[in-house]
């Protein structure tokens, strides 16, 4: 196993991992290489679209919709189930895996991270940083501008209100706003 390899089973293991090895820069450089590609895309070029993001992500459903902007760090550790739809400006830091389960909506200018790092500016500096990966339910609805951060699990059936930071986990079946986000009522 190469350093680079052991420095990327760190990161999906939730281990401090060295984020400034060279081999992280020529992963990400090829994402961003395949998100320029899909971004500039003509929204009517579905077909390429549709394998641009196949090849992207770590797993998908069948039906997939993803507007044009997208953003994320790898794509690999992404992984989205059946009848997905993200609107203008998702932005996923997957450092972890990021899974979404089947019939998840998000809202527009959504950002969902994985990525940790120090309080202490000393050991921030060295570029060390570790991720936790956030898991969303079946039939989850994230509104316009929220924020999912690192180790969240959303249960199923809830929805993530506009604007909210989600901080901890939702329970299933939940209503969350705010910020931090907070349980207000029962989804119906």
């Amino acid at each position: 196993m190469s350093d680079f390899e052991k420095e990327w089973a760190k990161m999906l293991s939730g281990e401090v991992y060295d984020a400034f090895h060279e081999g992280f820069a020529a992963r990400l450089t090829a994402t961003r290489d395949a998100l320029w590609e899909f971004n500039g895309l003509r929204p009517s070029d579905v077909e390429r679209q549709q394998e641009i993001l196949r090849g992207l992500l770590g797993s998908c459903g069948e039906k997939l919709h993803v507007n044009q902007p997208f953003r994320c760090d790898y794509g690999c550790n992404i992984h989205v189930g059946e009848n997905f739809f993200a609107n203008f400006n998702l932005t996923i830091l997957d450092e972890a895996e990021v899974r979404m389960g089947s019939n998840v909506f998000i809202g527009p200018n959504v950002s969902i991270y994985t990525a940790c790092h120090p309080l202490a500016a000393a050991e921030r500096d060295t570029w060390v940083e570790w991720a936790e990966p956030v898991t969303i339910g079946d039939s989850v609805w994230i509104g316009g501008n929220a924020v999912i951060l690192p180790g969240v699990r959303i249960g199923s059936r809830s929805v993530v209100a506009a604007g909210a930071v989600v901080t901890r986990d939702v329970p299933e079946g939940m209503v969350v706003a705010g910020n931090p986000a907070r349980v207000i009522k029962p989804a119906r």
